[in-house]
């Protein structure tokens, strides 16, 4: 290797060093850190995943693709913080057909005629240093009832785009008995069980 691309190879080897490190202060985990602002639900890195228990042999897994929502907070003033979800019932998706056209149909969430679901938070109460509970009114097959989401920040930073976002997980438990969603109980289990991934992006 001549003593030109030593050179580049090092100058090229340092511009990585320096642009890995930019990125990584970039981001933090500490809630107190973040921008405060509106943020807009990054559908594309956002996902809900359910899963019931199918007679006690094995657990039925799905997942809603298609959630959209805004968030707005200050983290000097977490409590405060105001959120909405709109969930397409329709994105529901098994892996398999058949599966996801009888869990559409009327026996289960009659996405014909409940087309969306919705999270509006009511409450926010911080839990530890990253968590949070946060209750809400979740409204599911025409029915409201109150639900808490254990909520866990990621961190903030710049994201995809290199736009400003936050990332969270969460985890959620309700009994879909409650919102009118009867079919196979107790063969198909009445408790739900909910996980959350979402990417937030600052809304300019």
């Amino acid at each position: 290797m001549t003593h030109k691309l030593k050179f580049a190879a090092i100058g090229l080897a340092s511009a990585l060093v320096v642009c890995v490190g930019a990125a990584q202060a970039q981001t933090t985990q500490a809630p107190a850190e973040v921008r405060a602002g509106t943020y807009k639900l990054d559908p594309n890195h956002s996902k809900i995943t359910w899963s019931v228990s199918h007679q006690g042999f094995s657990t039925y897994v799905g997942q809603f693709a298609s959630v959209n929502g805004t968030l707005t907070l200050d983290p000097k003033a977490p409590a405060a913080s105001a959120l909405e979800v709109t969930i397409d019932t329709a994105s529901l998706g098994t892996l398999n057909p058949a599966l996801d056209t009888h869990v559409k149909s009327a026996a289960f969430l009659d996405v014909a005629k409940f087309p969306t679901a919705t999270f509006k938070a009511t409450r926010v109460k911080v839990t530890g240093a990253r968590t949070a509970d946060i209750t809400g009114d979740l409204t599911l097959h025409g029915v409201t009832k109150p639900v808490t989401l254990q909520a866990t920040f990621n961190q903030a930073g710049a994201g995809s785009g290199g736009k400003y976002t936050l990332g969270f997980a969460g985890a959620a438990h309700l009994k879909r008995s409650e919102f009118g969603i009867t079919s196979f109980v107790p063969a198909v289990s009445d408790d739900v069980t909910l996980q959350i991934e979402s990417e937030f992006k600052a809304v300019p």
